[in-house]
């Protein structure tokens, strides 16, 4: 078979069986296809029965190595997880007899700690927005959601009003392979989803359980992509500006929980980690804002940098 349509095969399956979102698909596309037109160029491979004679683990780890100077190592590693999947799919299939993506070690990701912002800076961002507009109400809302839930902003831009109960303050999301859980949502949460709709109400708008949380100015619901942009807006605006992704509310919620003496396990249930190691690279966020605070109040090191007065 060839490979090309072994590979739609495949990715047929992981949206059959598997349920994979179109983003999540379309990132396998992109990383199998690139991978396919190494094996044709570079190793003459087209279809099942040549890979099944001819691929060795040396070809594969050669071809990862000839990524390193232009993707970073997340992208590398992502793409070798991807490469696995189709493999041991096309075993399961028959179509070859040995998988050698199960020989390759995957790249040491790079730990970089996620960006986030200090309280005093977060209540900032709150209360960037001009309240006296429409799209002040929706971005005031926006943050107080992102943060005082901790969702991602996928989730966030997903929900419909149905999925939000303001008088009990829960909102049920939909999180990485669907999985659904409930969050709680805090005064301020409420309040400025209130605020919010009732403006829209008042404009006109026929809310309903499957109207949008979020609207763009065309009415359609709100993307990712416009929540970043209007987070970058209103952070030019505070007095600390730093450059910070909306996953950035998503961290600064987790840091800040986990400074106030929140359990490691009641964060990775509100912010819906299958890992619990993946809630764990708070602790050294945490740490490292610690080291900051330090840094810039403790006498010795103030005295050293010469900041300290005798």
């Amino acid at each position: 078979m060839p490979l090309r349509a072994a590979i739609e095969e495949f990715l047929s399956f992981l949206a059959t069986q598997r349920r994979l979102s179109a983003h999540t698909l379309r990132a396998y596309r992109i990383d199998l296809e690139h991978w396919l037109d190494d094996l044709e160029s570079v190793r003459k491979i087209a279809d099942t029965a040549a890979l099944a004679e001819r691929l060795e683990p040396v070809h594969l780890r050669s071809y990862l190595a000839s990524l390193y100077d232009t993707h970073e190592r997340a992208s590398i590693c992502r793409r070798l997880s991807a490469i696995r999947s189709m493999l041991r799919y096309f075993r399961m299939r028959g179509w070859i007899d040995r998988d050698v993506g199960q020989w390759v070690s995957s790249p040491k990701k790079e730990k970089n700690l996620p960006n986030f912002l200090k309280i005093e800076e977060m209540e900032e961002l709150i209360e960037a927005p001009d309240l006296t507009t429409s799209l002040g109400l929706r971005d005031r809302a926006i943050f107080e959601l992102l943060y005082g839930s901790g969702l991602r902003v996928s989730e966030g831009v997903g929900l419909s009003m149905g999925d939000v109960d303001l008088e009990r303050g829960w909102a049920t999301v939909f999180g990485k392979g669907s999985k659904e859980r409930r969050v709680p949502l805090g005064p301020p949460a409420v309040e400025a989803l209130r605020a919010y709709w009732e403006r829209r109400r008042a404009q006109g708008e026929g809310l309903h359980g499957k109207s949008p949380v979020f609207v763009n100015y065309r009415g359609g619901r709100l993307t990712s992509r416009s929540v970043a942009r209007t987070v970058a807006r209103h952070l030019v605006r505070i007095a600390s500006a730093k450059n910070l992704s909306p996953h950035g509310l998503r961290h600064s919620f987790a840091t800040h929980l986990l400074a106030a003496g929140a359990d490691l396990r009641v964060i990775q249930e509100l912010l819906g980690h299958a890992r619990l190691s993946t809630t764990q690279r708070y602790t050294h966020v945490d740490l490292g804002a610690l080291l900051d605070e330090y840094r810039g109040a403790h006498p010795l090191h103030t005295k050293k940098n010469g900041s300290a007065t005798s």
